[in-house]
């Protein structure tokens, strides 16, 4: 586990999943479909809803509100701050080592309590699994 910090707010334009963890992939298929350019960086926001189940959010970088907007898309905003981290190679290998690697993340004492979980997808065989620290 590492410090990552993220410099600026990120404000990402997504699509819900229909259910966790199974409607992960069809959110990300769903989202490409949409946003088709390759110049951004794609992410994963999860969290608890009022009910206690989790909600996925398969995102994308937005590179303006009208693009959201224009889009049909809803938006959300990944705060600047300090994250623990991991970065996991190659995960297609093994995608269930996303889960587990958040529910170490999960395990520490400082979690910003309004966090979410973050993944954030570098090229397309690595990402980046992050939780706000505060």
């Amino acid at each position: 586990m590492e410090r990552f910090v993220l410099e600026n707010d990120i404000p990402v334009m997504y699509v819900t999943a229909d259910s966790f963890p199974d409607g992960i992939m069809a959110a990300h298929h769903t989202l490409h479909a949409i946003v088709t350019a390759r110049d951004r960086v794609f992410f994963g926001v999860s969290f608890p809803n009022k009910k206690g189940v989790i909600s996925y959010k398969a995102g994308v970088e937005q590179f303006s509100e009208e693009e959201a907007k224009s889009l049909g898309l809803e938006t959300y905003t990944i705060r600047k701050g300090n994250y623990n981290s991991v970065y996991l190679k190659d995960y297609f290998k093994n995608p269930a080592v996303i889960g587990e690697t958040f529910q170490q993340l999960l395990d520490a004492p400082d979690l910003d309590p309004s966090g979410a979980c973050i993944e954030m997808y570098v090229g397309e065989r690595d990402v980046r699994c992050m939780v706000r620290i505060i």
